[in-house]
């Protein structure tokens, strides 16, 4: 379901940006409106691509397993993850979220607080 939205959005996002540049290329007194299309298709491409990165590593991602609770993880982390004192609620889930850090590479992966549910 999550890949058809993003699918969904990245294709306006493109078709947008097409509309954008075939106005401007037009010309004449209409071009200035092209530039709407144009940012818009833009910002639509970009909050896809960030939004990808929001809680899950690119493992998860390339796995394409559902997500974790919260949208974190889906599976226990590697023992190389170590647990920060950084939590903070999920603003779209309410779920609480602990930040893991691997110290060597300052990697950081989300996991849902497992005593805890959605607020």
């Amino acid at each position: 379901m999550v890949r058809a939205v993003r699918l969904l959005l990245a294709v306006a996002g493109v078709m947008l940006f097409a509309l954008g540049l075939v106005v401007l290329a037009v010309g004449g007194p209409v071009a200035a409106v092209g530039i709407w299309p144009l940012i818009s298709g833009s910002v639509l491409l970009v909050s896809v691509v960030l939004e990808r990165q929001r809680y899950r590593s690119a493992a998860a991602e390339i796995t394409d397993g559902d997500p974790g609770p919260g949208g974190g993880e889906p599976a226990p982390l590697p023992s190389r993850f170590r647990p920060t004192e950084e939590r903070f609620v999920d603003p779209t889930t309410g779920w609480v979220m602990r930040v893991y850090v691997e110290s060597s590479t300052g990697e950081r992966r989300y996991r849902a607080e497992t005593d805890q549910g959605p607020r």
